[in-house]
């Protein structure tokens, strides 16, 4: 489909691939609900939206996927009457042996990786039904590789993968694709965000070029630029993949 004028639910809009991708979807002329829990990161990707196009038409909605998820779904169908698109991209990252981890970590992490996805997918499963619309979820190529001391994240990453297959199974007959991006290592707050210094976190972007073929990690338009793709009536035969933009990460042999 065209996503000129379609109705695009961002979540974790506020930052990083989140906020490439909303800006992205507001460039081809679509109507873009940002969701976000950081309401001057919002504003800054509403900013950045209207900077990508003048008539973007916006509505930024302050909310936490883990317990918000109908009220997202609702707002945006108050405010334009549909949705074409869902885009689960909002999620945290803990680390930890599980000798040190404690079980709130994993709570945690797979409230907010994968059972707000489930719950965002449920509410809006009947709208998309109607406008024949698809998914997008943020998965990682954690997802698909066994890493050390990251067990609850690789967990919930692996599990999303397995919903967003089953879930385009589901969806198939109603002519509602699903599919997944898988990134490897991106330039985003995500690390800063789960406790790192800037200093660490620029560290580890440093040496994490080299477990990526193409000998760089990614930046968060790379990723948009991959999620608009699913979301358009260019990838319209494409549904129950899991696509890697990890710069060849995922075909590198596990060590």
């Amino acid at each position: 489909m065209s996503l000129v004028g379609k109705v695009v639910i961002v979540t974790g809009a506020s930052s990083g691939i989140g906020a490439a991708t909303a800006v992205a979807f507001a460039k081809q002329g679509s109507k873009v609900v940002l969701v976000g829990r950081n309401v001057a990161n919002l504003k800054a990707t509403e900013a950045a939206c209207k900077a990508a196009n003048s008539n973007a038409e916006l509505l930024a909605i302050t909310a936490d996927v883990t317990v918000d998820a109908e009220r997202i779904i609702n707002s945006t169908i108050e405010k334009f009457g549909q949705l074409d698109v869902l885009v689960n991209n909002a999620g945290i990252f803990e680390g930890g042996n599980i000798l040190e981890i404690d079980v709130d970590q994993f709570d945690r992490v797979l409230n907010t990786n994968l059972r707000s996805v489930f719950l965002l997918t449920k509410y809006a499963a009947p709208h998309l039904v109607k406008s024949q619309g698809n998914i997008v979820n943020v998965s990682s190529v954690a997802g698909t590789r066994s890493i050390y001391e990251i067990s609850s994240y690789c967990t919930s990453k692996a599990a999303l993968d397995q919903f967003t297959r089953c879930i385009a199974l589901d969806l198939a007959p109603h002519n509602v694709r699903v599919n997944s991006v898988n990134p490897g290592v991106i330039v985003t707050d995500i690390l800063k965000n789960a406790g790192l210094s800037q200093d660490k976190a620029d560290d580890f972007f440093l040496h994490a070029k080299d477990a990526h073929p193409l000998g760089r990690v990614g930046e968060p338009n790379e990723v948009a630029d991959a999620i608009v793709f699913l979301a358009s009536n260019q990838s319209s035969f494409i549904t129950g993949a899991t696509l890697p933009i990890d710069g060849g990460k995922h075909a590198v042999c596990p060590r």
